[in-house]
């Protein structure tokens, strides 16, 4: 495993596990970007937001887990992808209104790499797709 995989992998797994910006930090590039196609993050700009973002998510669904289904490295240009799915029942508190509903959502990360660290992430995820199964739309 290459040293951008390694890096990738392991703010993967706390990112998902919603361990927030006070872990994920030590994989990224001071200013690291984040983008996605996807209403829910339309305002999140920064690795240190969207970090932030996936801690509050594990919050209203803490069954929240994912299952990796492919972890790919284009070493040529530094990036690393992982594709996995997601699941998990919104039942905890602190947003909307817990519904009791699950979802299964398949998403992307491409981490861009600047040396040893992440300078940019984007999410590729159906985001309405989720939202509608967990009652949110």
């Amino acid at each position: 495993m290459s040293s951008i995989e390694t890096t990738a992998l392991q703010f993967f797994e706390a990112c998902e596990a919603g361990k927030g910006w006070e872990v994920c930090k030590a994989f990224c590039a001071d200013g690291a970007t984040f983008s996605a196609q996807a209403e829910p993050l339309a305002e999140v700009r920064t690795l240190e937001q969207y970090a932030e973002w996936m801690k509050g998510l594990m919050q209203i669904m803490p069954d929240g887990r994912y299952e990796i289904r492919s972890f790919a490295t284009d070493v040529q240009r530094g990036v690393v992808t992982a594709y996995a799915i997601f699941s998990g029942t919104h039942t905890g508190a602190g947003g909307p209104p817990p519904t009791g509903k699950s979802t299964r959502s398949d998403y992307v990360y491409a981490m861009a790499f600047e040396g040893p660290r992440i300078r940019h992430m984007t999410k590729i995820w159906n985001a309405g797709w989720a939202m509608k199964e967990l009652g949110w739309t």
